[in-house]
């Protein structure tokens, strides 16, 4: 409360640095609370302005004036060599707390406004260099006298905040696609000042700009490099498996994957930072959401779950089997604990999981456990779906904010969730029938088939009735072929004409329906069939089949096994009656 006073205010000015840099060293989330103590030390040195009697106009003006314009009053009309350095030192932290907010036009005005008051113009652009790196290197950090010592020099903390300011705006500039300015940016905070915690992070950030600049052996060596600096910085790593995804290199994938996993697994070691002794840090000032998003870490379900589902990708069955019961087992300790709730997972809706655990066991030839896995969905999934189920398309297009509109949509969301429910139950009992196939009990799959029937026709072609569709295509080609094995010819031929009706022009239905009608000794129509198949056009069935959505994964194998195995003897054959019926024609 006591009126400030110019011989002792350099001091107290010091003071207030060294205090406020303490209180942020003490705790990260102290920079945020900064700005009520620089804003004290300011209005300190007003007063002194004022009692030196400058004219600067009525007290009140300042109260209404921004904090810039304070700084421009205050550096302006103060010119007092001793307070030069103190003020400039607080200029530095109301820097670093507007850095810390993501305010970089506020920090360039500020140190445009310290650079000024020292040497007017001298600030310039260096090719590759952004403005505001360009003034706040331009910013002479005045001496400090031997009498007034810092907790932390001005010196350094200028390296800090332009190290920061580069990070920052690198992250801007890879957030708004403008990657080679990103780059150059990153690489500038690189050379900066820092530890080797947020050096790792900026190699990280380079890998992924340069990845997405297409340059994946670049973003490899980046991301090494992170991991070099900072094996801790397991974000690093996980993006190192995607490159390695985008390449094709499936094995390096695999043991970087493998390797993520067993460091998460791990208690990481304490952190010993070179830059500990200094309380203002460049990660306590970047923080914004881009870099949460790309260092966010995996938890070791997810990694889990990408190592059997890349597995099964491959067709490395039996390691995707191994992965996806430990998977599950990882299940069982507890959902909540294991399983991110934060909407960035990289874990698909569980029953999906457990689908292509099933398909993961019915290919190793594990089919009862393939039946027992299905079953945990049919009997979770059951008791969600409405006896009635009506798709409206209209639904879907109410895009204005009419009365009722948010009843509309949560209407609509229901359904939707209705709709994948009945996908998941369909799905499993679309498993059970081949798992059934295989063990040789043509009955038992054609029963787990003709529950998969029961679904909606419609035209509409929303994500998940598409999906239904498939399912029920795929059900009626296998319970056609389990109809064959069992010598049941005519029904067989129905589900293939329905297959046909779903998909016109598959291949395996089209096929199937001719084998149908070769067995039924309708050998005409069979070559009928044959002929019409063959003469369709060529791109056609590819452009049908590019227009459709990609199947999920727990399909893949169903898909395949619903292939028709003997296409070229099926040829040979009709080919040899027509080639009997033009003789017997011409004779």
């Amino acid at each position: 409360g006591l009126p400030a006073a110019l011989p002792v205010l350099p001091l107290e000015l010091t003071v207030l640095y060294n205090s406020l840099l303490c209180t942020v060293g003490a705790s990260d989330s102290a920079i945020k609370e900064e700005a009520k103590g620089i804003r004290l030390g300011l209005l300190r040195g007003k007063d002194v302005v004022l009692c030196m009697g400058n004219s600067l106009g009525q007290e009140s003006i300042f109260c209404a004036l921004e904090i810039l314009g304070d700084w421009l009053e205050v550096l302006q009309e103060v010119t007092v060599e001793e307070l030069q350095a103190p003020l400039h030192h607080l200029g530095a932290l109301q820097a670093a707390w507007w850095l810390a907010a993501s305010r970089l036009g506020s920090v360039a005005g500020l140190f445009q406004l310290l650079s000024t008051a020292e040497d007017p113009g001298r600030a310039h652009c260096s090719e590759g260099q952004s403005e505001l790196l360009s003034i706040i290197k331009a910013w002479q950090v005045p001496p400090e006298g031997s009498s007034l010592p810092l907790v932390q020099s001005a010196k350094d903390l200028k390296e800090i905040l332009y190290t920061a300011a580069a990070f920052l705006q690198g992250l801007q500039e890879l957030e708004a696609g403008n990657f080679p300015t990103a780059l150059c940016l990153l690489q500038e905070a690189a050379g900066g000042f820092c530890s080797k915690k947020i050096l790792a992070q900026i190699y990280t950030c380079l890998g992924c700009c340069t990845q997405r600049m297409g340059k994946p052996q670049t973003a490899l060596q980046h991301l090494k490099r992170a991991l070099q600096v900072d094996f801790q910085c397991l974000p690093a790593l996980s993006h190192v498996a995607a490159v390695y995804h985008e390449l094709g290199e499936t094995d390096a994938e695999m043991q970087a994957l493998i390797l993520l996993y067993e460091a998460l697994g791990k208690t990481p070691p304490a952190a010993a930072s070179s830059s500990h002794f200094f309380l203002m840090q460049t990660e306590l000032l970047v923080h914004t959401p881009l870099l949460t998003s790309l260092l966010r870490h995996h938890h070791p379900s997810e990694v889990k779950y990408l190592l059997a589902r890349r597995c099964l990708q491959d067709g490395r069955v039996a390691d995707a089997v191994e992965h996806y019961l430990d998977f599950l087992s990882l299940l069982q300790e507890g959902l909540q604990q294991q399983v991110p709730l934060d909407g960035c997972s990289a874990l698909p809706r569980m029953p999906e999981v457990f689908l292509e655990a099933a398909s993961a066991l019915e290919q190793a030839g594990r089919h009862q456990d393939a039946i027992t896995v299905c079953e945990e969905v049919i009997s979770q999934t059951t008791d969600l779906i409405p006896r009635v189920l009506q798709v409206e398309e209209r639904l879907e297009q109410l895009e204005c904010p009419l009365p009722g509109a948010g009843v509309a949509a949560g209407l609509l969301s229901q359904k939707k969730e209705s709709l994948c429910c009945l996908a998941w139950r369909a799905a499993g009992y679309l498993h059970q029938g081949w798992s059934w196939a295989k063990l040789g009990e043509s009955k038992e799959a054609v029963t787990q088939f003709s529950r998969c029937l029961c679904l909606p026709v419609t035209e509409n072609l929303q994500a998940e009735v598409e999906l239904l569709q498939k399912i029920r295509l795929l059900s009626l080609t296998g319970r056609g072929m389990q109809l064959l094995e069992l010598g049941r010819q005519k029904e067989a031929l129905l589900d293939f004409q329905h297959s046909l009706q779903i998909s016109p022009g598959d291949p395996a239905a089209a096929s199937y329906l001719v084998q149908a009608l070769w067995k039924l000794n309708r050998k005409q129509e069979a070559a009928a069939q044959w002929q019409k198949f063959c003469q369709g056009s060529p791109g056609e069935n590819g452009q049908q089949q590019g227009q459709e959505r990609p199947l999920p994964l727990y399909l893949v194998s169903c898909l395949e096994q619903a292939m028709f195995p003997h296409s070229e003897t099926l040829a040979r054959n009709i080919q040899d009656y027509l080639e009997a019926a033009a003789q017997n024609t011409s004779s």
